[in-house]
């Protein structure tokens, strides 16, 4: 399924209008982050399993300076380095992020320095 949110497209199972998905749909989960191998925004890496059709490429280090995350209560991107300042809110509009979502780095993005 596609959805776009904010201008983005977004790929996943059950996204809907905030990015949240089959996944994860909690009011805190409207977080989009870009794979490296499609360029493509996704809710989660279950939603990217589910509907790409080629493994899971995390964003590399050298892309933390570009857009790689999407808040879906505002559709403001940030860079990783930015999501990874955010404090669990959104620096744009201040929406909760999931905090959780932090102790998934590795399935979405190179390790930290």
């Amino acid at each position: 399924m596609e959805r776009t949110v904010c201008g983005v497209t977004v790929r996943g199972v059950d996204v809907d209008a905030a990015t949240r998905c089959a996944h994860y749909g909690e009011a805190w989960d409207v977080v989009a982050i870009r794979a490296a191998c499609c360029d493509t925004y996704y809710p989660c890496h279950a939603c990217h399993d589910a509907v790409a059709d080629h493994g899971h490429t995390v964003l590399a280090r050298e892309s933390f300076d570009d857009p790689g995350v999407l808040c879906g209560a505002c559709g403001d991107t940030l860079t990783v380095h930015e999501y990874a300042a955010c404090d669990d809110a959104c620096p744009a509009c201040g929406h909760a992020f999931n905090p959780g979502c932090t102790r998934h780095w590795e399935r979405y993005f190179a390790p930290r320095d």
